[in-house]
């Protein structure tokens, strides 16, 4: 099921004010990143203010190509197929780790470089992300612990140094909403 179409239904307003289902569909944007060993994402919708302006019927604001972080002062919806770690993800360098983040415009998320690094792909954002695990499961890696997550958990993400591994021999499908945030002087990089 991990390359299953994520539907997506966008509802809007006709010219009387009616309420109607503007749009039903597969996610418009679709890309594997870091090769064909890593995540799937589809990219469901985005917001680029807050408060989101709501109109008639206008569709998801325009964007170039995928992106970690949701817009400044925005938001952020996606569906992230995560497959099973390949065996040669143990062997990243930090350069090719960058380049991963690199891939979704977030090179400098990437704490690879950082001594003591639990996972290839650990990474910190300035958001707060709500991750929904849909099917599968993944481990969540911090700088001191690790959980578990499988379907129906809920990880309230902060703006904390982290990696996510497969461990297992299935996909994980993960929804993720990304909301903007900023950082605390004490916890800015």
């Amino acid at each position: 099921m991990g390359d299953a179409t994520v539907r997506r239904i966008v509802t809007g307003h006709d010219s009387e004010g009616r309420a109607i289902i503007q749009e039903d569909g597969a996610v418009p944007r679709v890309k594997r990143i870091g090769g064909e060993t890593g995540p799937l994402f589809h990219e469901v919708w985005n917001t680029q203010a807050t408060p989101a302006p709501i109109d008639a019927a206008s569709g998801e604001p325009q964007e170039d190509g995928i992106r970690l972080a949701p817009p400044k002062n925005g938001t952020r919806i996606r569906v992230l197929d995560i497959p099973p770690d390949a065996p040669e993800l143990a062997g990243t360098t930090t350069e090719q780790a960058r380049a991963h983040f690199a891939e979704v415009g977030a090179a400098d998320a990437s704490s690879h470089m950082h001594s003591g690094a639990r996972h290839a792909h650990m990474h910190r954002t300035e958001t707060i992300d709500y991750g929904i695990v849909l099917e599968g499961e993944l481990v969540l890696i911090m700088d001191e612990g690790e959980t578990t997550v499988r379907a129906g958990d809920i990880v309230v993400q902060r703006g904390t140094n982290h990696g996510w591994a497969n461990r297992s021999d299935k996909n994980c499908r993960i929804c993720f909403v990304l909301i903007d945030g900023r950082f605390e002087e004490d916890l800015r990089p």
